[in-house]
């Protein structure tokens, strides 16, 4: 049986969220749903849901595995990634509906993008006023 070490480490700094949520949020960013990552993965819906809530830990394997299938570091999901900043990912989610924005005529392009701006103006203002 392994003994408990009684090392005094300092504690190692992966930044304020836990792991499940990076992964969480490198998923939805990539556009992939837990089934989807599931099958790349070959892990379960159920399993996923576990490793995002923390109510598992991710063992090095499952790790590289997640790495692998999001196309990011295994850094990049453990938070080790020098000056990454949350904020500054760009959702693929987005993109994508981006994409199909463009493919539209130019009418219907404006027509979108008109309510889009309302949309965003309409919630600074609800912001504001909170």
């Amino acid at each position: 049986m392994p003994r408990v070490s009684t090392l005094k480490l300092p504690p190692i700094n992966g930044g304020h969220r836990s792991i499940g949520s990076r992964l969480s949020q490198i998923r939805k960013e990539k556009g992939y749903t837990q089934i989807e990552l599931a099958k790349k993965t070959g892990l379960t819906q159920a399993l996923i849901s576990s490793y995002e809530r923390g109510r598992l830990r991710l063992s090095a394997e499952t790790v590289i595995r997640f790495a692998k299938a999001l196309g990011v570091s295994t850094d990049d999901i453990l938070g080790f990634t020098k000056g990454s900043n949350d904020t500054e990912r760009v959702s693929l989610r987005l993109i994508r509906r981006l994409g199909r924005i463009e493919s539209l005529p130019t009418s219907k392009q404006k027509t979108i993008l008109k309510a889009i701006d309302f949309m965003i103006q309409s919630a600074q203002n609800t912001r504001k006023d909170s």
